[in-house]
């Protein structure tokens, strides 16, 4: 028996229904992406699981016993509790109790001595100790402080509480909705790998394509009120997606030829119109009905970035460049880079580590505090801000975006507000009605909108994957390729940077600026790493800004100590370095085997013993391919010197 079943689910909030007798089931242990464009319903069906919207028709089944979790969207704002009373909270009655004695353990008097006792009673009634001891156990496993307040933690910090506080009543199913929006990476790999560990079924909205590929067992597409399951990887999704649009087009063209032939044949001369056969008139009907009943596939973003007159090839050239805060933290120090025209940057650290900081000295938004930031000459500006700040949430897209305008120029072209909106998929109705009632994928295109109806020859993006469909965000990427300006990128969205960045620059906390040829993944096999990730690891050739330490000044005098040879490798180490490319790469096939395996559908549904030895397998092989990599960097820098 299926772990979850939908049922034809049916809701409508207009004339087009959201959910047209939508159908699903998931299975134990599956782990299935819900996919689908902007506006199509996502938030909603994962709300009409978990009983929060009451669908006009259909059943939603759980199965008997199965408990059912969710990790929000949303962090918590200027949420005061602690740590521990977050996650004990999702025990109802039993959880206040246990956040109130262990506030009492720690803070009472004499007088709460009383109230301690009647708690400590319920809390054994209520068999309350087992579950502190989950509590415990599950903040410890998740390395959280226990007392820290979460208004003080990161948004990463913050995501870790509230899946915490998702699995500690372990759950067969959990319910994920844009769960990496707003994390830096090292949080999102860190996600990636608990919920690897998690062996319940995970049902997830997600638009982050690196996240879906190593998370999904499944893809369920919801597509114009109807759900489509692909039993596939996410690459294989994509092509089987493309292939059944081609069979849906070749369809649709052979059903609308047959209706026009019939069509004609009942408009024939009054002889014919004698002699038809009824049965036929019965079928053209049935035709029209079922042509007017068609949904046809929205049609796909098509926007073009309004070119500014040309910048000067120099844009930005910063030399010994620094920034401190009044107390004299540093967040940039000794920033030696410059900038061309065409230049696309992506900026990666983890949250906090001065990525805006960074973008407002560049554009000369902020005086560097030490050495000198040159500015280019004629440049225009658009800013893509994360936070949807530049939009009024109670005037609507037309209004926010004309600002009384009729008629904008994109490109030397002139075009009416309405129908630029609409090559952002906004129709004239959605186009008039407020941004407040607008998803967050619509706000995302609004904003877009927006920045490109501006001339401009730099574009500034801080976050502009979040809440976008996987097909505008990949018409947004090759737009930015093919921008004759220059792009600045703030993203962690690994596969964006991969496929828009032509310089990475990493920020990794301590004001230390370094920049890399290519994308994210040109960065990693460069030796990239965080430092949450336990140390930098050395570069396999010197980030371009990095400059070499200053030369040993040699000893006054000839009594000092004689100057160091270079240190030659052995004949021995000479034959380990040869050995360790085959070693890397033997792991890595390895780790490929074993990820292959994992992702599998029916991998988490085999015996507990063989998931738990297979995963320990893989951490086992991905430390060991650290240490070889590490020892291969250290034998060929010794060579080379």
């Amino acid at each position: 028996m299926p772990l979850l079943t939908l049922d034809a689910i049916s809701l409508a909030f207009g004339m087009q229904p959201l959910l047209d007798q939508a159908s699903m089931t998931m299975e134990p242990g599956e782990r299935v992406c819900l996919l689908g464009r902007n506006g199509e319903g996502k938030s909603t069906l994962l709300k009409i699981v978990t009983g929060e919207v009451v669908p006009d028709g259909g059943i939603v089944r759980l199965e008997d016993g199965a408990k059912l979790s969710v990790l929000p969207q949303n962090l918590p704002v200027n949420d005061t509790r602690t740590a521990y009373e977050a996650v004990a909270g999702a025990f109802p009655e039993t959880g206040d109790l246990l956040a109130e004695f262990h506030k009492l353990t720690q803070y009472a008097g004499e007088a709460d001595l009383d109230r301690m006792m009647k708690v400590q009673e319920r809390l054994e009634a209520l068999d309350g100790w087992r579950l502190d001891q989950k509590v415990g156990a599950i903040l410890a496993q998740y390395g959280i402080d226990p007392e820290q307040t979460l208004n003080t933690l990161s948004g990463g910090w913050q995501r870790r509480v509230l899946l915490a506080r998702a699995l500690v009543t372990e759950p067969d199913v959990l319910l994920l909705d844009e769960p990496t929006n707003h994390l830096d990476v090292p949080a999102i790999a860190w996600l990636e790998e608990a919920l690897g560990q998690f062996r319940g079924a995970i049902l997830f909205v997600s638009h982050d394509r690196a996240f879906i590929r190593r998370m999904a067992t499944r893809i369920v597409e919801l597509d114009r009120g109807h759900l489509v399951s692909f039993a596939a990887t996410y690459d294989r999704y994509l092509d089987l997606k493309e292939k059944a649009l081609e069979e849906e087009e070749r369809q649709n063209a052979l059903f609308d030829k047959r209706l026009k032939q019939e069509e004609a044949w009942i408009r024939q001369g009054i002889k014919a119109r004698r002699t038809r056969n009824m049965g036929r008139v019965r079928a053209l009907k049935a035709m029209r009905e079922e042509r007017r009943q068609r949904r046809e596939r929205g049609g796909t973003a098509s926007f073009s970035v309004e070119d500014a007159a040309r910048s000067g090839k120099l844009v930005v050239e910063a030399s010994e460049a620094g920034f401190s805060y009044p107390d004299g933290t540093p967040v940039i120090r000794d920033m030696n880079m410059t900038v061309l025209r065409g230049d696309k940057i992506g900026l990666v650290g983890e949250n906090g580590t001065g990525k805006t900081t960074l973008v407002r000295l560049l554009l000369g938004d902020l005086k560097p505090t030490e050495g000198r930031i040159r500015l280019g000459t004629n440049l225009q500006v658009a800013y893509f801000d994360q936070l949807r700040g530049e939009l009024d949430l109670e005037r609507n897209a037309l209004d926010n975006l004309s600002e009384g305008r009729e008629f904008i120029e994109i490109n030397g072209q002139s075009k009416h507000v309405l129908g630029y909106l609409q090559e952002f998929l906004f129709s004239p109705e959605r186009a008039r009605s407020p941004v407040r009632v607008f998803s967050g994928g619509e706000r995302a295109r609004l904003l877009l909108a927006k920045l490109f109806s501006k001339p401009a020859n730099i574009l500034v993006l801080d976050e502009p994957t979040n809440d976008l469909d996987v097909e505008t965000l990949e018409l947004l990427e090759s737009r930015l390729v093919e921008f004759a300006g220059t792009v600045v990128v703030i993203s962690h969205d690994r596969e964006f940077l991969d496929n828009v960045a032509t310089d990475t620059v990493f920020l990794d906390g301590s004001g230390k600026v370094a920049e890399y040829v290519g994308g994210y993944s040109d960065w990693r096999r460069q030796g990239g790493r965080f430092p949450s990730e336990g140390g930098t690891r050395k570069a396999s050739k010197p980030p371009m800004n990095d400059r070499p330490a200053p030369a040993q000044e040699p000893a006054s005098s000839g009594t000092g100590a004689p100057k160091a040879k270079p240190v030659k490798l052995s004949y021995k180490l000479k034959l380990e370095l040869e050995q360790l490319p085959g070693q890397i790469e033997a792991l890595e096939r390895e780790l490929e085997e074993l990820r292959q395996r994992i992702s599998e559908p029916e991998f988490y549904s085999g015996p507990a013993d063989e998931v738990s030895a297979t995963l320990a397998e893989l951490g086992d092989r991905e430390a060991r391919l650290e240490k070889v990599i590490e020892r291969w960097m250290e034998l060929e820098e010794q060579a080379n010197q």
